[in-house]
């Protein structure tokens, strides 16, 4: 059973009531550990095993920041679904809309906990004025809500710098898995080309599959264009 102690600065660390009547939005991230420190927390420990620990924190923010960032901003996409047999290849481009960075004084820690063989986060991140017209405008009316697959390679030990690049792939792998699916839902012929916008709706669920990094997600979309083979 997992077991929970301090692993964030004072300054990072808030309980929820403090933070009550604030809109924020809430998540939870995961980093693996080595089993060796997970199953003795309350013992001594190396020093490398306190430095692997605050790593670990610190990527579980990184991770925190990238999805906070796919949910208040998204991205606009340029979608070229291709046809095999007209000779034209997939193209799906994602361009970020905004970011919030690690340290954004909005992104707050609020618990940490070790459990079996792993780092878990709790966050929240609370909202600028701004940043609640955004997420007013992802919610309305003329909004899709899509939930798909997406899946990141993994070639072997994953060093800490490459954890978050290969969970980014596999999240905007799944963008554009929904997207297509989609997209064949809503027409009686499979348009060239769309463009749009998309946001992550939540956090999602990460796990480990035949060698890759899968992930399921849910998402919002607004459609701007949609371009027929009959235009081209």
């Amino acid at each position: 059973m997992g077991r929970a102690f301090s692993l964030i600065p004072a300054f990072l660390l808030v309980s929820a009531l403090a933070v009550s009547g604030q809109e924020a939005l809430r998540g939870d991230v995961w980093v693996d550990l080595e089993p060796v420190y997970a199953r003795y927390v309350d013992e001594p420990q190396p020093q490398d095993a306190a430095q692997k620990r605050a790593a670990a924190q610190r990527s579980a923010l990184e991770e925190a920041a990238m999805l906070y960032s796919a949910m208040i901003y998204g991205w606009s996409f340029n979608y070229e679904i291709g046809e095999k047999a007209r000779g034209i290849a997939e193209q799906f481009e994602l361009t970020p809309l905004g970011t919030v960075s690690f340290g954004d004084p909005g992104l707050r820690a609020t618990d940490a906990e070790i459990q079996e063989a792993r780092l878990h986060l709790w966050t929240d991140y609370h909202l600028t004025d701004a940043q609640k017209r955004r997420m007013r405008m992802w919610r309305s009316g003329t909004v899709r809500n899509i939930q798909a697959l997406g899946k990141g390679p993994l070639g072997g030990p994953v060093e800490a710098e490459d954890r978050l690049a290969i969970r980014t792939a596999a999240l905007e792998d799944a963008a554009r898995a929904g997207i297509r699916a989609m997209l064949r839902g809503m027409e009686r012929n499979r348009p060239r080309e769309a463009r749009g916008y998309i946001a992550l709706a939540e956090f999602p669920v990460y796990w480990v599959d035949a060698g890759y990094r899968m992930v399921s997600a849910r998402f919002r979309v607004e459609l701007a264009e949609i371009q027929p083979f009959a235009a081209y």
